[in-house]
């Protein structure tokens, strides 16, 4: 479930040898425990978001929007609460929104947030955190957008163990207008998976992109699941 800070945006959307058997059976147990929505595709192969762009017609700048259709009462009084208090003098004349990830932490029931640094060349030091097998955990955000409006923001997420895709998932974030203070967003809790074949590292691709699959923040990294939590 969406914390009530994910609400501040605009809109919110809505695994004949013995190796060979302990394989198999980790295809069947992690899996299952993992998102329905996997598939078993290798760490190679990428996922082709481009051939699913749809086509959303001309942009425009925000004192455009602004300024169109202003003798409309009802639709000027629309885009002003969409706006708030959105200078409109000093972001107006960039089509492009720029949003910045400035903040990750994961969230576990009883725990500390551990804080996630955030690396600039999108690769930080491995494991990059670690998880306790069967726990409930929530990744946490903040960001800022700036210059425009920023519609269909989304996260995926892609995991591989021993180079097979465990779990794949996306989550839609929503559409967001520029402010001066940073939008804060929770994921839907989620449990890691349990038993002695869930536990081992795992490597992953985290994104963040918007409805023309630019990408504001791509991170790949591994992380490790085991049967008790790191001492703090």
């Amino acid at each position: 479930m969406d914390s009530e800070e994910g609400k501040k945006g605009i809109a919110t959307p809505v695994v004949e040898s013995d190796s060979e058997v302990e394989h198999e059976h980790y295809e069947k147990n992690v899996s299952r425990q993992m998102s329905e929505s996997s598939l078993y595709t290798t760490e190679d192969e990428e996922e082709d978001e481009t051939n699913n762009t749809i086509e959303l017609g001309p942009q425009f700048t925000l004192k455009e929007t602004f300024e169109k259709d202003k003798d409309d009462e009802s639709l000027r009084r629309w885009k002003e609460q969409l706006l708030g208090s959105v200078d409109i003098n000093s972001v107006g004349e960039s089509l492009d929104p720029d949003v910045k990830i400035l903040s990750l932490e994961i969230k576990s029931p009883g725990r500390p947030a551990i804080v996630l640094p955030i690396p600039e060349d999108g690769k930080p030091e491995s494991p990059w955190f670690t998880l306790k097998e069967g726990s409930k955990y929530s990744l946490k955000f903040s960001f800022e957008v700036l210059n425009n409006i920023v519609t269909g923001l989304k996260y995926t997420n892609t995991v591989w163990k021993t180079g097979i895709k465990v779990d794949s998932s996306k989550q839609m974030i929503g559409a967001f207008s520029p402010q001066s203070e940073p939008y804060t967003h929770e994921m839907p809790e989620d449990t890691t998976p349990s038993g002695m074949f869930a536990r081992g590292s795992y490597s992953a691709r985290t994104k963040f992109l918007d409805d023309d699959n630019k990408c504001y923040l791509e991170i790949n990294y591994t992380f490790d699941i085991k049967k008790e939590w790191l001492a703090t």
